[in-house]
């Protein structure tokens, strides 16, 4: 589309967003994660991750004030990409101590990163980051309609 002299891109439809979103989870493996805290403000840490079709994991040291933000406030924001490009998350988030974590996302989790079950007992936790609502836009043209996942549900149909 044009307007005046500048060419504004047409946005993408809900269904290519959520299928951006549904790919870029499954093939990439790093992210920013943001927790908060009372008085502290927001903390923003790189990581890696794996995804599992509907939940993100992702491990950290058991001490750190990611940790300490989560068991305070259990939520989190994830960013993938980055800023002309971006895949927002919020979730729900939760540690899970090294030897409770399914193997198999140990496993995988251990192929992009520090595997946390080689290092002392208590030293990392893993955390569950369960997506409640899911943003994807690739510029200001693509403000409305971001929202593809509501309530932990993918959506048919836009909400904004």
């Amino acid at each position: 589309m044009v307007v005046g002299e500048e060419l504004i891109p047409v946005p993408r439809s809900l269904a290519e967003r959520r299928a951006c979103a549904r790919k870029r989870l499954e093939s990439g493996f790093q992210m920013w994660l943001a927790t908060g805290s009372d008085g502290r403000g927001a903390h923003l840490i790189p990581v890696a991750y794996v995804w599992d079709g509907s939940v993100l994991y992702t491990a950290t040291f058991a001490g750190s004030r990611t940790v300490a933000n989560i068991k305070a406030h259990p939520r989190g924001r994830v960013a993938l990409g980055d800023t002309t490009d971006v895949v927002m998350i919020d979730a729900g988030a939760s540690p899970i101590d090294v030897p409770d974590i399914n193997v198999e996302i140990a496993e995988r989790y251990a192929e992009v990163s520090t595997d946390p079950r080689n290092h002392p007992e208590g030293r990392f936790v893993y955390l569950r980051l369960q997506p409640r609502r899911i943003q994807v836009w690739n510029g200001f043209h693509e403000f409305v309609g971001r929202t593809v996942m509501r309530d932990g549900r993918w959506l048919e149909s836009s909400v904004d």
